[in-house]
This record gives C-alpha cells, sequence and structure tokens, in this order.
C-alpha cells in the first residue's frame, strides 16, 4: 500500500505543476516550495535548540493551533515554533505578518520519501503536532524514525473517513504512530477499537481558546465604530448562496445596519449586492480608517477584520454551509451573540454546527423566509437574553483544551 500512496502522491504533484500553468493557486504552491529548504537550513542555522513543529492545512487549523502554540511558549521559554501549512491561502495571510509565538513559517514540501527525510533532517524538531486531519504519512514516519514525538490534535473520527474503509489499513499504522491523539469530542470506543489507537483523550477544540483570546482583546476599529447608530447584524465568510438568503431581509429592514464580509473579497458579486441594496452602500477599502460617520451597510473588502468585527454585532450570521462548509461560527458566538448559519448536508466536519443548536445559540436556516423568521424570533427580548447566555455557557464549558493538551505532552517529555 506504500508504493500506491508513494504513487499518488507523484500523480498529485504532477497535477498541481501541470494545473499550475493556469491556475493562480496552483501556482503559488508550486513557486512556493521551490526555495523552501535553503529557507528550513538558514533558520535552523540561526535557530539552533528545542523546537516544536505545528503542521496544518490551511488557517482555519492554524486557528486551532495557535493556543497551543501560546500555552507551549509560555510553559517552556526557548522552544523554538516552527508552523508549515499545505495550502497557500492559509500561509500567505500567516506569512506576511509577524504571528506571535512563532518563530518560523513554511510550506510542507510535497510528501515525497525523500522531501519528507530531508524537510524532517534538517528542521529536526524535538515534538510534532499535525492539527485535525492533514495527515501526510512520509513525513509522519520520517518524523517517527528520528524519535519525534507525535501529537494529533483537534481530531474527528466519522465513519464515513479512509481509516474506516476496506483499504484503510496503510492509514490506521500511520495514525497509530502518533504519540497521543487529542480529540475534539468524545468518540465511540468501537470506533477508537477499529483504529487500534491506544493513547488518546478528549480534549476539546482548541479554538474556543482562542477566539476568547480575541474576545478579550480585539481589535479597536474605531472608524467603524464611530459609524454605528442601530442594530448591527454581522454577515461574516458569506457568498452568493448566503447572500440569496440575506439580502430580501436586508431590503424589507432598515432598521438594522449590515457589516457584509464576503469570503472571496474579490468577487465581483459583492458590486451586484451593493447595487441592489437601497440606502448609503460603502466599501472599506475605498475609505480605509476615513470611513463615513453615517451608513447602512459596510462591505468589508480586506483581509483580517472579521473577528474582530464581531464585537459590533447584535446578531450574527455565518457562511460557508451552503458551499464547501461552514466558516468559523466560534468567532461570533465568543462575543456571547446568538448565530444564524445555513444548513449543513454532512455535520460530521463541523462538529460546532450541532452543538450550537443544542445549546440554543446557534440557529440553522435553508431559505430566505426561514432567515426572516429566525431574525423575527431572535427580535424577541427575552428568546434574545437566552440565546447570549447559552452561548456564553458553551464557552465556559469548552475552553481550556490547550492546557489539556499540554499537560499530556509534558507528561509524555518533559522539556525543563
Amino acid at each position: 500500500m506504500r508504493h500506491l500512496y508513494n504513487l499518488g502522491i507523484a500523480f498529485l504533484v504532477f497535477g498541481i505543476q501541470l494545473g499550475s500553468w493556469k491556475s493562480v493557486k496552483l501556482r503559488k504552491m508550486v513557486v512556493g516550495r521551490k526555495s523552501l529548504f535553503k529557507q528550513l537550513q538558514d533558520f535552523r542555522n540561526d535557530n539552533k535548540g528545542r523546537l516544536a513543529w505545528f503542521h496544518v492545512a490551511s488557517l482555519g487549523e492554524f486557528e486551532q493551533a495557535k493556543p497551543v502554540i501560546s500555552e507551549l511558549k509560555q510553559q517552556h521559554n526557548g522552544i523554538q515554533v516552527a508552523v508549515s501549512f499545505f495550502s497557500p491561502s492559509g500561509y500567505e495571510q500567516v506569512s506576511k505578518k509577524k504571528q506571535p509565538n512563532v518563530d518560523f513559517v513554511c510550506y510542507l514540501p510535497f510528501d515525497s520519501p525523500q522531501n519528507a527525510r530531508n524537510f524532517i533532517d534538517i528542521l529536526s524538531p524535538d515534538l510534532a503536532f499535525f492539527v485535525k486531519y492533514d495527515l501526510w504519512a512520509n513525513h509522519i514516519q520520517a518524523a517517527k524514525e528520528r524519535g519525534t514525538l507525535l501529537f494529533l490534535i483537534a481530531a474527528t473520527f466519522r465513519h464515513s473517513q479512509v481509516y474506516f474503509k476496506p483499504y484503510g489499513g496503510f492509514f490506521k499504522k500511520i495514525l497509530r504512530l502518533f504519540d497521543h491523539v487529542f480529540t475534539q469530542r468524545p468518540i465511540p470506543g468501537t470506533l477508537i477499537q477499529s483504529l487500534g489507537l491506544r493513547s488518546v483523550s478528549v480534549a476539546g477544540d482548541p479554538r474556543f481558546d482562542n477566539v476568547e483570546a480575541i474576545r478579550k482583546a480585539p481589535k479597536p476599529c474605531s472608524e467603524v465604530a464611530s459609524g454605528i447608530s442601530k442594530q448591527v447584524l454581522v454577515a461574516g465568510s458569506v457568498w452568493q448562496e448566503d447572500m440569496d438568503r440575506i439580502l430580501p431581509f436586508m431590503l424589507d429592514h432598515p432598521e438594522y445596519q449590515y457589516i457584509i464580509a464576503p469570503h472571496d473579497i474579490y468577487s465581483k458579486a459583492i458590486e451586484q449586492w451593493a447595487s441592489a441594496l437601497p440606502g448609503n452602500i460603502i466599501r472599506y477599502s475605498s475609505f480605509g480608517r476615513q470611513l463615513p460617520n453615517s451608513w447602512d451597510v459596510l462591505i468589508i473588502d480586506t483581509i483580517g477584520m472579521l473577528s474582530s468585527l464581531y464585537q459590533f454585532a447584535t446578531i450574527a450570521y455565518v457562511g460557508g454551509a451552503f458551499g464547501k462548509g461552514l466558516h468559523n461560527i466560534l468567532e461570533p458566538l465568543a462575543f456571547r451573540i446568538p448565530v444564524i448559519f445555513g444548513w449543513l448536508k454532512q455535520t460530521g466536519k463541523f462538529p460546532e454546527w450541532e452543538i450550537s443548536q443544542h445549546s440554543g445559540c446557534g440557529f440553522a436556516i435553508k431559505t430566505a423566509e426561514e432567515f426572516e423568521s429566525a431574525m423575527a424570533t431572535l427580535k424577541r427580548p427575552e428568546t434574545y437574553k437566552q440565546a447570549c447566555l447559552a452561548a456564553d455557557r458553551l464557552l465556559q464549558e469548552n475552553l481550556g483544551s490547550a492546557k489539556k493538551i499540554m499537560e499530556i505532552v509534558n507528561l509524555k517529555m518533559p522539556l525543563q
């Protein structure tokens, strides 16, 4: 099976290189990895000593890693932290600005045996943390052979995953190389037995720790705050499918102000949304920190603001459920407000979708009519108050994941 896996990786790399002639995203994946090993060697030449390596697929997984990185740095002063990305969307956002507690940011080389050995030999990590699901067999094997302690954090397991397929034996063996697996939620014993995991525990989702840190110290965004005079609906990471549900409400309810943050800030649909709405519609990029003191709809066509903008929201809507997947609903919930989102067909990848509804602070909708109904329900003072209290309970019950993880990491390898 390993030969088939390596053959599959070779075909994947060939496909990415071929596609890079037409796709900007694929081109970034190829070009960004060209000088990787030199960058890696230069970093290690200047930063010797103990090192923890975190691998994430993209930005969402990095958000899960951040609280663990912070806790690791607090408990073990002087340890270096390197973070590798597979996706250019995550890498580009994180590498462009200084990250607290992160000493080195890079791409993960494509997972050939030779690339993996080179990467691990140069980086020589003492600890390695893989986040959620982006598991690359050759890198995991190379790290294990070098004696690196391996941890999987924020893991979720479902019957539909490759581990539980008839051909999943190879991937189970890779999973068993981890010294400890931290899951987001309790896993049925039958699944754990099937996987053959000997060291596994429930630590929760570290994103709760991350969003709570953002809530306690959000960006002030005073230029936005000065223009707010009504209750605010913040619609974050929205696509066309989301706006199809929201726009009819916006047309009929001028008693709200609206902050719209498109997932794709370069989408041509933004102009269509703006032209469909009455009132004073402004785009953030046109004014920046010199926003007018009065507006009805503010379109955030820039990156890096959304998580702090929820501080102004009375109610939030989070997009993505009608497309590739639900975006981060924990960010608005951290501000103790109710959140509306689309109806998911496959909920296994997004446990917070179901948890928030059971808690009473999340509301799933399918149509524009259901969005209207959810907004009407939340307009009732007592219902709104209960939803806000439910959000607070949900956050309080799920904080502390990073500390739980570090307790076991320290037991596995005290770094004093």
